[in-house]
């Protein structure tokens, strides 16, 4: 066997194809089967890289904040903060097993595909047709091909009869492909541009024919897409990157707060074991316990509203990946467009006639674009189209209309439903009493009928084999000479309509008793051009794409020209450049670079371009997320920041591979869940900033009693307490606040800036340095007008707390003002009333002075107390007004 030849399978004849694999038409000796078994193996497709559940369970620990956390959780234990630390425990426990269960499910992409192996197959071996399971078949094996049959192998195709393919699972193209033994084509050809191949996964739509095994298993295409899906690494959120950050910079800031506390105390004459608690009290407070709580919760019910509105999620931290999306790269077949061909156009020798309406749903109107004919002139050519046509159009149980058969075909039966024809009753009334199928080599097909006691031969098929069969021309219902002006003008047209993309026909009929005389003697009725169009939701989601600050870009298996004129419908932007897989087979690394971020349209490419610019879109610092429903999208879909599948078109290896499933196959539904992912980006930041200022509020006002000489203005057991109220339910209710208004009018989150931007970062320190200021110069004043030390505690104490209830209302929003619906968030209502009754419990019910180190405060204590918690709402609301003269566009 030579099957180790550098030129490919599809760049040599059939004959020298079948002599480097040792084969013939009689296929393989028993031997030589046996001898290449045990070389090659099974047919099957194997995973890459097996899926060990225990490293994926340790990996989940490689994450410095769930670290930290539980390192917190072990020094509240140390402090005798049991509940606490269970709490903590419990929570960082329920995030790491959701993590595993979620990435468990995401490797079993691979195992998806074997779903799509043909399980049985027709061979001929030794001279003896048998059938046998398609993992038994060996390069070289003769594989025999009819409709219907699912491609067992890649092979190369010998013999073929009007051999058509469905090859959208791998290619992603709308269209069936015909095939053509005879034919070589250059090697740099993609898999779409080999039509003398048939590759594993396929399906034979119509004819047949017989080929010879070139790969199997692995070394098939399908066995290449799982090679790339199991070299994909799972891609971190930019979430979670952020969140490890934020988790090194609390470890830090905790080990150092723990130092500076014992060592200052120790300077200042205190007890050293008093010191360590209160520098451990201090570094919990540091760590936020709750976040793996807020994250999760907020992630949780963003999938639930995701859920209703057609977007299922399948990992939870990719949810907020959506806020920060900053390029689309979508599929054309089945995502922008329906997947449905549909004809747009009929020509005639009056003029054109008009058809409306999308999709397989036989509803419409023909109109007239030109000229005064009437457009029911139109109905010989599509009496001819359902006459010389095999597909059918039903109703499924679900009240949806398919075609069974080929696309093209029923195409062109919803065409001549909308003009009233039944396709049916005229296939009754006109029955078929001979045909001449469709080939590669006439490219027509042929039908002869009894009509009235009459026969009539109808002929279909390409425009330009169509016009060279007629001698005449069909004008107001009666045959005049078809003379070479007209003919011209005719194939001008068909090639007009190709140029833009549709699919064109040509029909012709003849009265006659037979076929003879049909090459020359026909009487041309005109051209039909069709397209799978855009889906009517598709062009309003792209303008909102771009409004929102996102770039859409399609990658496609389809044509050129095809892609061009539905990017053009739906409003791409860019220049209209194409390029094409080939282009992008010849570009280096920086030059791919350049060209993914300047060209929205590429066609004609392979799972492995796709995947390239994907890469090179993430290169250039784009967040990318991927949609598409193929076999060929699998991998793209997995390496993208998250790859979103269609849900009732997708085949199951791209919603396995996918991060999203849209259960609509409605691209604006990604747009919407753009929209709920930006909101839940929103709370978690909003949280975090709101966190990290109440946590520098205390840090501050210890820091600098300590550096003032004062006593500690609050005890290890009120800060455990700040930190349980501001942390707890406050802090979660953020995490499920409303979106903002115009919150798709903004561009992406940026996520080279990270959580904290500089606009959040000013409103964190101003109410974190602020609640320092007036707790510091409260615990003064107090102390310095007689008050007791446990008075002036008290009173910080209360003071520090009401400032973060207050704090937790102007965080809603990092721009907008506390007063635009202030109690829009039912839940931190509720939070704030409820730890309010708790904070009232602690100061008012005796059984708690002791513990919490409180004592009874009088009216002018606490008007002393509120006053400066108010004037935090003032200084927040100056900063926000900054914030939106200075940068508007900031969130």
């Amino acid at each position: 066997m030579h099957s180790d030849s550098r030129v490919p399978w599809h760049a040599l004849p059939a004959d020298e194809a079948m002599r480097r694999l040792d084969s013939g038409p009689d296929g393989l000796t028993h031997d030589a089967v046996l001898l290449r078994k045990h070389k090659e193996g099974a047919n099957i497709i194997r995973p890459v890289r097996p899926v060990r559940p225990l490293s994926l369970l340790l990996l989940q620990f490689r994450n410095v904040l769930v670290i930290t956390l539980f390192i917190a959780a072990a020094l509240s234990f140390l402090i005798g903060e049991g509940l606490e630390a269970a709490t903590i425990a419990i929570i960082v426990l329920f995030a790491v097993v959701l993590g595993f269960v979620q990435e468990y499910r995401a490797e079993q992409a691979v195992a998806a595909l074997r779903k799509m192996a043909a399980p049985m197959a027709r061979v001929r071996r030794g001279g003896r047709e048998s059938t046998l399971d398609a993992s038994e078949l060996v390069s070289g094996d003769i594989i025999i091909l009819d409709a219907g049959d699912r491609v067992p192998a890649d092979a190369r195709i010998f013999s073929s009869y009007g051999m058509i393919v469905d090859e959208s699972p791998l290619t992603g193209e709308s269209e069936a492909t015909e095939k053509s033994a005879d034919s070589v084509f250059r090697e740099e050809a993609v898999p779409g541009d080999r039509l003398n191949m048939v590759f594993a996964g396929t399906t034979i739509r119509a004819g047949r024919g017989e080929a010879v095994v070139t790969a199997t298993g692995m070394q098939t295409e399908f066995g290449r897409i799982a090679s790339l899906l199991g070299e994909v690494p799972p891609e971190r959120t930019p979430l979670q990157k952020n969140l490890d950050r934020v988790g090194i910079l609390l470890s830090r800031a905790a080990l150092l707060i723990v130092l500076f506390i014992v060592v200052s105390g120790l300077l200042h004459g205190r007890p050293f074991m008093e010191m360590v608690l209160f520098g451990i009290a201090l570094a919990v407070a540091v760590v936020p316990e709750a976040l793996p709580a807020v994250v999760t919760i907020s992630l949780a019910l963003g999938v639930q509203r995701m859920a209703r509105r057609n977007a299922l999620m399948r990992r939870l931290p990719v949810v907020e990946t959506l806020g920060s999306t900053t390029v689309i790269c979508t599929d054309k077949t089945g995502t922008l467009t329906r997947d449905e061909m549909t004809v747009r156009r009929i020509r005639l020798r009056e003029g054109e006639v008009l058809i409306s309406g999308t999709g397989y749903l036989p509803e419409g109107t023909l109109s007239v674009a030109e000229g005064s004919f009437m457009p029911d002139k139109a109905k010989a050519l599509l009496l001819a189209a359902v006459l010389c046509n095999d597909a059918g159009l039903e109703m499924d149980g679900d009240g949806i209309w398919t075609v069974a058969g080929d696309p093209t075909e029923g195409a062109l039966v919803v065409a001549a439903r909308k003009a009233g024809i039944d396709e049916k009753a005229e296939r009754k009334r006109c029955p078929r009493i001979g045909e001449i199928p469709f080939s590669s080599e006439t490219r027509r097909m042929l039908t002869l009928h009894r009509i009235e006691g009459k026969g009539q031969v109808f002929m279909k098929g390409a425009p330009e084999a169509v016009l060279r069969s007629c001698s005449a021309v069909s004008m107001d219902g009666a045959s005049v000479p078809f003379d070479d002006a007209l003919k011209t003008q005719m194939q001008a047209a068909a090639d007009l309509y190709g140029s833009n993309a549709l699919r064109v026909l040509g029909f012709a009929r003849r009265d006659a008793e037979d076929f003879e005389g049909a090459e020359t003697g026909m009487t041309f009725l005109g051209l039909a051009a069709m397209i799978d169009p855009p889906r009517p939701e598709a062009g309003p989601a792209v303008r909102r794409c771009i409004e929102a600050g996102i770039r859409p870009v399609m990658i496609t298996g389809d044509h050129p020209l095809t892609a061009a004129a539905i990017a053009k419908e739906l409003g791409f932007p860019g220049d209209g450049r194409v390029v094409s897989g080939a282009m992008l087979k010849t570009m280096d690394e920086g030059a791919l670079c350049d060209v993914a971020a300047s060209v929205s349209v590429f066609a004609r490419v392979s799972p492995e371009h796709k995947l390239r610019l994907v890469e090179a879109l993430q290169k250039n610092g784009e967040v990318v997320a991927m949609t598409g429903d193929g076999v060929n999208d699998a991998p793209a879909l997995k390496r993208a920041d998250i790859g979103i599948s269609m849900g009732i078109t997708g085949t199951d290896v791209a919603r396995e591979a996918s991060a999203m499933t849209l259960t609509d196959d409605n691209f604006s539904s990604i747009v919407d869940a753009i929209e709920e992912g930006r909101g839940i980006y929103d709370n978690i930041r909003k949280y975090l900033t709101y966190l990290l200022s109440s946590n520098i509020g205390e840090l501050g006002l210890i820091v600098g009693a300590m550096l003032l000489g004062l006593p500690m203005p609050l005890t290890a057991v009120q800060i455990l307490y700040v930190n349980l109220a501001t942390d707890g339910l406050p802090a979660l209710a953020l995490g499920v606040d409303p979106p903002e208004e115009g919150i798709m009018r903004r561009p992406p989150a940026d996520p080279k800036t990270g959580v904290f931007t500089p606009p959040l970062m000013a409103l964190m320190l101003a109410g974190g340095l602020w609640s320092t200021l007036c707790n510091l110069l409260l615990f003064t004043y107090a102390l310095h007008t007689e008050r007791s030390v446990g008075t002036a505690m008290t009173m910080t104490f209360v003071s520090l707390v009401l400032i973060e209830f207050f704090k937790a209302y102007n965080f809603r929003s990092l721009t907008a003002s506390v007063f635009r619906r202030p109690f829009a968030n039912r839940w931190l209502n509720l939070a704030v009333l409820w730890e309010s009754c708790m904070f009232a419990a602690v100061l008012f019910v005796p059984l708690f002075e002791g513990p919490f180190g409180v004592v009874r405060l009088e009216g002018k204590d606490w008007i002393l107390t509120v006053l400066p918690a108010l004037s935090v709402l003032p200084v927040l609301e100056l900063v926000k007004l900054f914030i939106r003269k200075n940068q508007p566009e900031a969130a």
